[in-house]
């Protein structure tokens, strides 16, 4: 489909600010939690479903995304979407309790799940192959930057005002996006209107579901929790009831054979890796500076802000060199700087200063601007157009839950080696973050090595044709 550069600037602009603000709702509350607290009367383990809540409707309605993309046009599906997140922070911004906070939030995070896999399917559909490189790393300029903003921002304002503030700062935004869209926005992606596959719909919201909440459940309640182990057990039948009835359709709600094709799952296996070591640095940073340093939640997410901004500034800009040298080399070094940077956080100590934290996250992210998209950009460079919005939704899913994960197994491994440490330890609580930064760093060093996967860019150019 041509799209002249004039659509095409309105296509991005648009859809890069809808996603910038769905996805910076996703941290906005973490540092806005002990206000709500005060006001609503409420404990800690019920303030957690807040950001919790957001992260799980969001990674079940990914998924769903695929089959949304493919049988509504992108205006249809990107103002209504909009319109149901905007609605949900105008509830989120009035609720007069918790409850209503709660439901507002699942609101949002219902429009905010179908965001991102419609802006990557998009750019892949608007941008040809040699472009995508730029067109993607704009996308990884709001993924990286928009999660790092949400706790500084958040602190910020709850500070000087109420934490409603933080909802009607987002509100406007939505709603110019929408008016604009309504007027501006041209449909580009293809709609085959596929049949409605209404078990299929259940078995995936039960099986991501389950499998989000069970590990977010683990990381709250400890991996022996029975609430934990009902909610694993129950996601894993349920997804492998539901890939077993994709894989048995013609029309499949969510594509699985897209890790049939090429470089992808070697790339997605990156790509998770990669955003469970950023969220994990993301929750144990602010633990280990307010918890074990003494810092104020302003200053936690202070230092994590130029981490962030670097992360942003250099995602365009390691887009374009993507489309000159490809995803391996890019990838390599990234990971090289990743696995350092989380190896020098794994030595803290009570005398651990703010500039030490602030600089070493710094280079941390400079290292994952050259990751996180290239190598997405470059599995899913590999699928055919048909492929693209199971691609995207498959991708996107992936991080999810290794988010979700991948927070559990820190925290549980912070927590273990706390209570395990010898008795000679005289910080057992930096002890255990020391520890979960080593787990980030093994990481790391396999996503390092996954990167010799990936096929220079002569090969891996084209999308592989279908048979």
């Amino acid at each position: 489909m041509e799209t002249t550069s004039y659509k095409q600037s309105t296509i991005v602009t648009l859809l890069l600010a809808g996603s910038f603000i769905a996805i910076l709702n996703q941290t906005l509350m973490i540092t806005a939690i002990p206000p709500v607290m005060e006001e609503m009367h409420i404990t800690a383990n019920s303030a957690q479903w807040l950001t919790t809540v957001f992260m799980l409707v969001n990674g079940i309605m990914i998924p769903v995304s695929a089959f949304l993309l493919q049988r509504f046009t992108t205006r249809q599906l990107f103002i209504t979407a909009m319109s149901v997140f905007a609605f949900g922070t105008l509830v989120a911004g009035m609720a007069p309790n918790f409850e209503m906070l709660l439901l507002g939030r699942v609101i949002q995070s219902s429009g905010a799940g179908v965001m991102l896999p419609l802006m990557q399917t998009v750019f892949l559909m608007i941008f040809p192959v040699n472009k995508r490189g730029a067109a993607m790393g704009l996308i990884g300029l709001v993924i990286s930057f928009a999660p790092a903003i949400g706790p500084a921002l958040s602190g910020w304002v709850t500070s000087h005002y109420s934490w409603r503030v933080l909802f009607f700062i987002i509100l406007p935004i939505a709603l110019i996006d929408i008016v604009v869209a309504y007027f501006t926005l041209k449909n580009v992606t293809e709609v085959t209107k596929p049949q409605v596959d209404v078990l299929s719909i259940v078995l995936s919201s039960l099986g991501f579901g389950g499998l989000l909440y069970g590990f977010t459940s683990a990381g709250n309640n400890g991996w022996s929790a029975q609430i934990t182990l009902i909610s694993l057990a129950l996601g894993a039948l349920a997804l492998l009831l539901f890939i077993t009835r994709q894989l048995r359709m013609n029309h499949p709600m969510l594509e699985f054979r897209v890790f049939t094709k090429g470089i992808f799952p070697f790339t997605v296996m990156i790509g998770a890796i990669t955003f469970m070591g950023l969220i994990g640095s993301e929750t144990i940073i602010p633990l280990f500076m307010q918890n074990m340093r003494g810092f104020s939640a302003f200053e936690a997410g202070l230092a994590l802000l130029p981490g962030a901004l670097i992360s942003g500034l250099m995602s365009p800009i390691t887009g374009r060199i993507f489309d000159r040298i490809g995803a391996r080399w890019l990838a390599f070094t990234g990971l090289v700087i990743i696995t350092a940077t989380s190896l020098g956080l794994s030595f803290l100590n009570p005398s651990t200063s703010f500039m030490y934290i602030t600089i070493l996250y710094s280079v941390r992210m400079f290292g994952l601007s050259m990751v996180m998209m290239p190598a997405s950009t470059a599995g899913l460079n590999q699928l055919p157009k048909r492929l693209i919005p199971h691609g995207a939704a498959m991708d996107n899913t992936m991080r999810m839950i290794a988010a979700s994960v991948g927070t559990a197994i820190l925290v549980t491994v912070m927590t273990t080696a706390e209570s395990n440490a010898a008795p000679g330890v005289k910080h057992a609580d930096i002890y255990g973050a020391n520890m979960a930064f080593m787990v980030i760093s093994a990481l790391s060093l396999i996503a390092l090595a996954l990167t010799f996967f990936i096929k220079d860019r002569s090969m891996a150019e084209e999308p592989i044709e279908e048979r």
